[in-house]
């Protein structure tokens, strides 16, 4: 194999590559990157067995041919190269090195066969669409701070995708919920995928895909079955198992009866909590929101550190209202919200509270409330 690749191009292609795989391995493959080049492009594949992820770039091929190299080692060398350089990947067929060239740089990496690296296995796919870049970043950004870390419920270990149908219209849905909040968006159902299976998307899978999804022009074919799921861009391939359990009836804990109403300025919100929360323990990270007529008072009483209070002038007209959070989760929350105000649905101060963006249907938010 014989390539010369502009760096920045190689470099991008590597970031994507190195993401996928894992820095502690016990099977040494898992740790390198198969390069195959060929026919004035060359393709780089990364896998950790969960995840697979081909990225095919142009580039001058003097000498076609495969080899695999360790992915973090050739990240590193292409990051630290000058801006600009040109950068020469040879590999003959028995030395077992690559060497890598650029300016006056030369480095010789070890390799190992291109027939140990495992393919993920081709899946037969029941639904392929094409979706906007836009759209599934919606879904995923928007959702993923809700994602549980528990492992022992590792049904609520990613991304509930999947096709829902309210007041007769149907949407393409992203959901997740950790327990104490829950994120629920949609997105306007892209032509196709009507018949799509709800799938849960692992975490990893959803932090690798925003790579894909940069930009704004880009359409996305995107292919579904019971085990595993596909993102395919302009030269891009992200193919993932899909996390094999059954996410809950999330509607159950949708309030719906909530009808105290509060109208705040997202931003304003968010600093002010942010700002009180200075004082609050790292363990209960808990704030008060106190609510009488178009005032809000936010508090922590901290016996350890201290308190704080700040006022807000507030949009709210109904009875006085004490409630306690977790700072966190209101400032996850607060950072979702696109328009300029969020909307607090209350019910009384045990039960849980639903946030919009403005009038926005199209993204709701649970969060449970805490004693203060």
């Amino acid at each position: 194999m014989k390539v010369s690749i502009e760096r920045s191009a190689l470099l991008k292609a590597m970031s994507r590559a190195q993401g996928v795989v894992e820095r502690r391995n016990t099977i040494p493959i898992l740790s390198n990157v198969l390069l195959e080049a060929e026919a004035g492009e060359i393709s780089l594949r990364a896998t950790d067995l969960d995840i697979e992820v081909i990225e095919t770039i142009p580039a001058m091929v003097e000498q076609s041919g495969a080899t695999t190299v360790a992915a973090h080692t050739l990240h590193e060398i292409v990051r630290k190269l000058p801006e600009g350089a040109d950068v020469q990947l040879y590999a003959d067929a028995g030395g077992g090195r690559l060497e890598v060239e650029a300016g006056r740089s030369r480095f010789s990496l070890a390799t190992l066969p291109r027939e140990d690296f495992p393919m993920m296995a081709s899946s037969e796919y029941e639904v392929t669409y094409t979706a906007k870049a836009p759209d599934l970043r919606r879904l995923f950004d928007k959702s993923k701070f809700a994602i549980s870390t528990e492992e022992t419920r590792y049904y609520l270990n990613g991304v509930y995708l999947h096709v829902a149908e309210e007041e007769g219209r149907k949407a393409l849905r992203a959901v997740a919920t950790d327990g104490h909040r829950l994120a629920r968006v949609d997105v306007a159902l892209p032509e196709g995928a009507e018949n799509s299976p709800g799938v849960i998307v692992p975490r990893k899978t959803v932090g690798e895909l925003r790579k894909l999804l940069e930009d704004d022009e880009a359409e996305i074919e995107v292919s579904v079955s019971e085990t595993k799921i596909r993102f395919k861009g302009d030269g891009l391939i992200l193919t993932s198992k899909v996390i094999d359990g059954t996410f809950p009836d999330y509607s159950r804990v949708i309030p719906t009866g909530n009808t105290k109403r509060l109208e705040v300025d997202a931003a304003a919100f968010a600093q002010a909590v942010d700002r009180v929360a200075t004082v609050s323990s790292e363990r209960s990270r808990a704030v008060k929101l106190a609510l009488d007529q178009d005032r809000l008072s936010l508090s922590v009483n901290a016996p350890d550190s201290g308190s704080a209070t700040e006022e807000l002038a507030v949009g709210y007209d109904d009875e006085p209202l004490e409630i306690g959070f977790n700072a966190k989760y209101l400032l996850e929350i607060a950072g979702q919200v696109d328009r300029e105000n969020a909307v607090f649905m209350f019910d009384d101060p045990s039960r849980p509270t639903l946030v919009r963006e403005g009038d926005d249907l199209g993204a709701v938010y649970v969060v449970m409330p805490m004693r203060v």
